[in-house]
C-alpha cells in the first residue's frame, strides 16, 4: 500500500509541476489554487508512503520519477527541446534512484 501512496504522490507532484507555467507567476487565481492543491495532495500521499518506505528511498523515487515525467511532458506536450545534456541528466537521475533502491534496507 505504501508504494501505491508513493505513486499517487508522484502523480500529484507531476500534475502540480505541470500547472506551474499556467499560474503566470502565481498571478492567475484558479491555476495557482490547482497547482498548490496538487502539491498539497502530493505531500499528503508522500507522508503516508514514508510510514513504510524509508524516507531516502521514497524521496529519491518521488523526485527522480517526477523529474523524468516532467522532462517527458515538457518534450512531448510543451514543445521543449530534448538535448543530449537533458537525456544524460535524466539517465543519471534514474541511475541514482536505482542505486539508492539497490542499496536500501531490505
Amino acid at each position: 500500500m505504501a508504494y501505491l501512496f508513493l505513486c499517487l504522490a508522484i502523480a500529484a507532484e507531476v500534475a502540480g509541476t505541470s500547472l506551474i507555467k499556467s499560474t503566470d507567476g502565481f498571478s492567475r487565481l484558479w491555476p495557482s489554487i490547482s497547482c498548490l492543491a496538487a502539491y498539497g495532495v502530493s505531500f499528503a500521499f508522500l507522508s503516508q508512503a514514508v510510514k513504510d518506505v524509508p524516507v531516502g528511498v521514497a524521496y529519491a523515487l518521488w523526485s527522480g520519477l517526477g523529474t523524468v515525467a516532467i522532462v517527458t511532458i515538457g518534450a512531448v506536450f510543451l514543445g521543449e527541446t530534448l538535448s543530449l545534456a537533458k537525456i544524460i541528466g535524466v539517465a543519471l537521475v534514474v541511475s541514482g534512484v536505482v542505486v539508492l533502491n539497490l542499496g536500501g534496507t531490505h
